[in-house]
């Protein structure tokens, strides 16, 4: 039976697509989300768990986040993969609560959030390149069985290309978008 599936390719990739867009939506332009947190991933009980998975995110102020940690023993592992992530946020500890004040947006840290997408964006565009790999590798396993022929292989895998280059043009269009709004521009 044969590996190749065109369907698969594209499920794949449009799923990197979404992840960049969730990542990116992560990234803060002045006012408090919780989506900047979920990022995060906190080392507890032996695994590292979603920040959501510990712990109640809010944003009860425009320019404040609330985290309620469920689990007293939790709060310092919370602290420290909030201050670790990147975010540029100090969360201030009282008891079980942590309050992530969203500092005003510098220029130096619109520019290390524009790396911080770009760095998101070059995650995305890797995992496209790997399924491709992946769909040109299926397809001269295909064709080494007799599945396929030559011909059929290098049309398929010059398919598997364009869907690559439209969905890396994709991703440079949502990467290069948050890059302007962040930046102010």
């Amino acid at each position: 039976m044969a590996q190749y599936s065109k369907s698969d390719l594209e499920r794949r990739m449009s799923g990197a697509v979404e992840s960049l867009k969730g990542d990116l939506s992560g990234l803060r332009t002045g006012r408090a989300n919780t989506a900047l947190l979920d990022p995060v991933t906190v080392e507890v009980y032996g695994a590292h768990m979603p920040l959501n998975q510990v712990a109640t995110v809010s944003a009860p102020e425009p320019r404040m986040i609330s985290v309620q940690v469920w689990d007293r023993s939790n709060v310092t592992p919370v602290e420290k993969a909030i201050r670790s992530a990147g975010l540029g946020l100090n969360p201030i500890t009282d008891g079980t609560t942590l309050r992530l004040p969203i500092p005003d947006l510098t220029e130096e840290r619109r520019k290390e959030l524009a790396k911080l997408a770009s760095k998101y964006a070059e995650g995305a565009r890797i995992a496209v390149r790997n399924v491709r790999r992946d769909g040109m590798d299926s397809l001269k396993a295909d064709e080494k069985k007799g599945e396929i022929s030559e011909d059929d292989r290098k049309r398929l895998e010059t398919e598997v290309q364009k869907m690559t280059d439209a969905t890396i043009a994709d991703i440079d269009a949502t990467a290069s978008a948050k890059e302007k709004e962040i930046l102010g521009q």
